[in-house]
């Protein structure tokens, strides 16, 4: 699903983000990216996710190698992802249902058939009866669950999930890393930077230390 051949990335004036990496991860697989404020986890995900390009090396998902992905295709190639963000980038004047059902909107799915899935991803994270809600009428941990049913609702391969737990309390964050899991267990690659490793028991593990793998 995805691999990463001796990528790096460097930002002006020279600042190297990432160095060298080399990883893969299977279809259906999960992979959390551990290490310090500034080694390098976000500008993982944002390879992954399109939103920046490789320095040097090659960022292939699927088999197709981003960094040969003319920006026109990028918006046809990110519906294929889920994304988490850390801020969440939630509309706050518009209620859980119409925040779900954006996606669906811009991607031109039918009335209908985009109205179940909004309802089915908000049942899946426990919001079915929220749907109403502005989010600033939600919990921290209500805001990050509408944040992942917007990821999941156009059935993604693969799901992102950049600090997805964080500024939340143990049981939230227990309870958000639990709908993560249960997604990659119904086959969705799961690809996640987190401090909080210990909430997913078993998942394979990358450790970065200042944008280098720590053997």
């Amino acid at each position: 699903m995805i691999r990463f051949d001796r990528v790096s990335k460097r930002y002006p004036p020279g600042v190297d983000a990432l160095d060298g990496l080399s990883f893969e991860l299977d279809d259906g697989g999960m992979l959390l990216v551990g290490g310090h404020s500034g080694a390098g986890k976000s500008t993982l995900l944002k390879l992954v996710a399109g939103v920046e390009r490789a320095t040097s090396g090659a960022v292939l998902v699927g088999g197709q190698n981003l960094g040969g992905l003319p920006r026109s295709a990028l918006p046809y190639y990110r519906r294929r992802l889920g994304v988490v963000f850390q801020d969440q980038k939630l509309l706050f004047d518009r209620s859980a249902y119409d925040n779900v059902m954006l996606p669906l909107t811009i991607s031109g799915f039918p009335v209908r058939e985009a109205a179940a899935r909004v309802r089915a991803a908000l049942d899946k994270v426990g919001l079915g009866k929220r749907e109403k809600a502005l989010p600033i009428m939600l919990s921290g941990g209500e805001q990050q669950r509408l944040a992942i049913a917007r990821a999941v609702v156009g059935r993604p391969d693969l799901l992102l999930a950049d600090e997805p737990t964080a500024h939340l309390d143990a049981e939230n964050a227990a309870d958000v890393a639990r709908i993560l899991v249960e997604f990659n267990r119904v086959g969705v690659t799961l690809l996640v930077a987190t401090y909080a490793q210990e909430l997913f028991p078993g998942a394979r593990r990358l450790l970065l230390d200042h944008g280098r793998i720590r053997p």
